[in-house]
């Protein structure tokens, strides 16, 4: 089979596209034909090795694993011996397990033809949705949900602000933020406006024109971008208001998130509101509400682009540029 793979750290351009082993699942394991996946910044820290702590996990001079991908969508090709919830010619979407059993760590990656995949991180694939709408939601609409319902428990009638609101997290922030009640303000640039105000923001702020730390009070701000200090956003939070970073502070190259979660926890001891660092972890409950939310019609994908396999490198290129609305799709 084809798989996206890179054996040293670096940019796209060590990405290559080759010719390997075709997988088989294990007792647990769904063995899937990607018809479509996408990528995220997660993509782009394992392939660079940064922030440079993190290689002491992954490899310090090069990377234990070879492969890229988080999001898939495609079809069942074979199941393991225990799996019960799924059948060959289901359609499907989830997200890859890294550390399957018999599996190094990591050599697992949906930018490929075939994947296998732990049952409990798939869901059957909305009907409504293409292939590729669907690899568009599961990281992203993730940590979305678990950003707003686990970290900043909205209520109906909260105010809640979404920094970088026309991103990949973003754009299902705004939509899921909506679905649980709450007012919702998005931040993007003035090419997205109109972008936002369509998937639901009751008001959008044009960062290059206003400054939204001086808006507010807000009971939440999840912030994707890092474009403004934490301090400096905690006056735009009403008295107990929460501040949730979903971003990794992509300046630092050596710290990266966990210079994000030091400095959070060292303003939570001076101020009267919750500052604190989002970690999406992926659960199978979570997948099935997404699909819920995607078959009653409260959320949809944005998609910026679509590539194809083959042009692998240039959709992480794009996606590095920091401008994608939505989300960037891989097309198998």
């Amino acid at each position: 089979m084809k798989a996206v793979v890179y054996r040293r750290y670096g940019s796209a351009d060590v990405l290559e596209l080759e010719e390997i082993e075709k997988p088989a699942p294990e007792d647990d394991e769904v063995l899937v034909r990607v018809r479509a996946a996408s990528v995220n910044p997660y993509d782009w820290h394992y392939l660079t090795g940064k922030p440079f702590l993190s290689r002491i996990i992954y490899g310090l001079r090069r990377p234990h694993g070879h492969r890229l991908g988080a999001d898939l969508a495609g079809e069942v090709e074979a199941v393991g011996q225990a799996v019960t919830r799924f059948k060959p010619g289901d359609a499907v979407f989830g997200e890859v397990n890294g550390e399957s059993p018999g599996h190094p760590e990591l050599e697992l990656g949906s930018l490929s033809e075939f994947v296998c995949v732990s049952e409990d991180w798939l869901a059957l694939k909305p009907s409504s949705l293409t292939f590729e709408e669907a690899a568009a939601v599961p990281l992203a609409a993730t940590t979305a949900l678990q950003g707003l319902r686990d970290y900043g428990q909205v209520e109906p009638g909260d105010e809640v602000l979404i920094n970088g609101a026309s991103g990949g997290v973003g754009t299902f922030a705004v939509q899921i933020a909506k679905a649980m009640g709450a007012r919702v303000t998005g931040v993007c640039s003035t090419r997205n406006v109109d972008l936002v105000r369509a998937i639901g923001a009751d008001e959008v702020i044009d960062y290059t024109k206003d400054d939204f730390t001086r808006t507010g009070p807000f009971d939440l701000i999840l912030d994707n971008v890092g474009n403004r200090s934490p301090l400096m956003c905690r006056r735009a939070l009403g008295k107990w208001g929460m501040y949730v970073a979903s971003f990794g502070r992509p300046d630092n190259e050596w710290l990266g998130p966990l210079a994000t979660l030091l400095a959070l926890r060292v303003y939570t001891l001076v101020v009267s509101q919750d500052l604190v660092m989002l970690t999406q972890h992926r659960n199978k409950q979570d997948i099935q509400t997404l699909r819920e939310l995607l078959d009653m019609g409260a959320i949809r994908p944005v998609i910026d682009r679509t590539y194809p396999l083959a042009e692998a490198a240039a959709a992480l290129e794009h996606l590095e540029l920091g401008h994608a609305r939505g989300k960037v799709v891989i097309s198998v």
